[in-house]
């Protein structure tokens, strides 16, 4: 629920911003603003909640830690070069991806009950993929038509 009302808001926020800066409407932009903060808080809970993240993955993943910490980098990364022009491209279509491949760590996670900030095994479980998943696809749906397609 919190990066959806961080990208909401920021939204509200950018597009309001650039109207009163420039007086001209730019979707687009906001929307990667937008997503670029959301995306950026996301990753930094990579850092916060690192033993939580670590139990979203199975056992047999190797280096488990080490890939969380990774994947927050380069959710970090990603986000920043949405707002390179010459980067936004290669950068929607990594979120994208990544967005995509995350989703069975979310699954694995609701499917075990694991709160990933507290680090428990008393999360929502799978009544949590019912906001989850279609956040996932509204995030990659966002990233296409602020990104991709403008």
């Amino acid at each position: 629920m919190k990066p959806l009302i961080i990208l909401i808001a920021t939204f509200a926020l950018s597009f309001l911003a650039i109207l009163l800066f420039t007086g001209k409407y730019n979707f687009p932009l906001a929307g990667r603003i937008a997503i670029c903060v959301m995306l950026i808080s996301t990753g930094i809970a990579h850092f916060v909640y690192t033993n939580g993240m670590t139990m979203m993955l199975p056992e047999f993943i190797p280096f488990r830690k080490s890939l969380v910490y990774l994947t927050g980098i380069l959710e970090i990364a990603a986000a920043v070069a949405l707002l390179i022009p010459s980067w936004q491209f290669a950068a929607a279509v990594f979120l994208i991806a990544f967005l995509v491949v995350l989703l069975p760590a979310n699954i694995y996670a609701a499917y075990n009950h694991i709160n990933y900030e507290k680090g428990t095994f008393d999360g929502d479980g799978l009544n949590y993929l019912w906001f989850r998943v279609p956040l996932q696809v509204l995030f990659i749906v966002w990233i296409y038509l602020s990104a991709i397609r403008f």
